[in-house]
């Protein structure tokens, strides 16, 4: 678990990614464009990150992970505990059906282009 955190009117970004190639990829993208971010390797890791981190603004998670929850448990909880904070989940697979998004915001396809997530992550937490 990293973090950084530039002074920035962005929101902070949770990044959920078991892969760590993916994981650093992700991480350094938002950092390099200005976000507050946070790296988790697991839904578990995340949980604990957002328990002790007012600032996240937008969780960005993969479905399929190790530990006692996947993505899409994630993103229920993370609505359940913290309404305010915008979810958006990623997978090489299908889009989960809608019922199982658990409030998520929005689906992002793998594989998907990296350098587009700053302004997509700047605009869902304009919305």
């Amino acid at each position: 678990m990293s973090n950084h955190a530039p002074t920035s009117a962005l929101p902070a970004v949770l990044v959920v990614e078991d892969e760590f190639v993916v994981r650093l990829n992700l991480f350094e993208t938002m950092l390099n464009n200005g976000f507050r971010t946070y790296e988790a390797a697991s839904a578990d890791e995340a949980m604990e990150i957002l328990e002790s981190r007012p600032d996240i603004g937008v969780v960005f998670t993969d479905v399929n992970m190790p530990g006692s929850m996947d993505g899409l448990a994630l993103a229920q909880r993370v609505r359940q505990h913290w309404p305010s904070i915008r979810v958006v989940i990623t997978s090489g697979r299908a889009p989960p059906p809608a019922e199982m998004m658990a409030g998520a915001v929005a689906f992002v396809p793998k594989p998907y282009r990296v350098g587009e997530l700053p302004g997509f992550f700047r605009n869902i937490a304009a919305a």
